[in-house]
């Protein structure tokens, strides 16, 4: 895999984490520092005072410090539908958050370790939330593959502005190797693999290729979500959540069909492939 994330070091002061991302100059330090030492205040709050940073500035670095890396508004390489990057402290990535925990005691372990994203229908929310909750485990420090295999309408290197015409469906097809997984520098221990070429027959790819694809890659990652095309336009969903033996169900509100939910779920737990869990999107 190409472009290995780099970790800062998270003994580095506030001073230094500024000094480095260019936010202050050497003799803008040694100011705070003299100012720091008179008024018996932290160097964050003398910096602010003085008008060289801004409070996001100060989180920022902050969050390099602690080790958990997050996107201030301004910094545009992904989409802002990656709400676990840019809103980290919101009401919607707590709830991601705690989908997060309570899929770390029913289902990822030593052994399992892939998960299907998947729904009935369209526009419900399957990609939004497979990217978004990667973002959270890789923030976890949980090593996290995000693969899209939505052969019919994928959207996952479009959310991460991935740069690259390759991805599963050429692996599967054997135009690819692993090397077009691409680390995401910008957030701690995240892959992403794209969709990749768009194929004239997705579930015979799925079918003969994936399980053999997956099994390698659970002695590297502790965690695989994979991001499904809707089961209302093909069986391929169905399969991909059957090889990794379980699923998180995605419903949108005031838009869902309870019938569609229940028959999805239902058609899952026949084939021995349980639902784990479901999340309802409200956007």
């Amino acid at each position: 895999m190409t472009n290995p994330i780099i970790k800062s070091d998270c003994t580095a002061s506030i001073g230094a984490l500024l000094l480095d991302a260019g936010k202050i100059s050497i003799s803008d330090a040694e100011r705070i520092i003299a100012l720091q030492k008179q008024n018996n205040m932290r160097f964050g709050d003398v910096a602010k005072s003085l008008g060289l940073v801004s409070e996001d500035d100060i989180q920022k670095a902050l969050s390099l410090q602690f080790n958990f890396p997050y996107l201030l508004a301004s910094e545009d390489n992904f989409s802002q539908e990656l709400i676990a990057a840019y809103q980290p402290f919101s009401s919607q990535v707590e709830a991601l958050r705690a989908v997060r925990g309570q899929l770390m005691l029913r289902w990822f372990n030593d052994v399992q370790k892939s998960l299907t994203v998947i729904s009935p229908n369209r526009s419900e929310g399957r990609s939004y939330t497979a990217a978004n909750l990667a973002i959270v485990f890789s923030q976890l420090g949980e090593r996290t593959l995000l693969i899209d295999a939505d052969f019919r309408q994928p959207r996952q290197h479009s959310l991460f502005k991935l740069q690259t015409d390759y991805g599963l469906s050429d692996i599967l097809a054997g135009r690819a190797d692993s090397s077009v997984i691409s680390r995401v520098n910008a957030f701690r221990d995240l892959c992403v693999l794209p969709a990749g070429t768009l194929p004239p027959n997705p579930v015979d790819l799925i079918t003969r290729g994936l399980k053999n694809f997956l099994q390698p890659l659970h002695q590297q990652f502790d965690v695989i979500l994979i991001d499904t095309p809707a089961t209302e336009q093909g069986i391929e969903a169905k399969i991909i959540a059957s090889t990794c033996g379980a699923a998180l169900l995605v419903a949108r509100q005031h838009h869902s069909r309870v019938n569609a939910l229940q028959q999805l779920s239902g058609d899952l737990l026949s084939s021995g492939c349980p639902c784990v869990g479901s999340v309802i999107n409200v956007f």
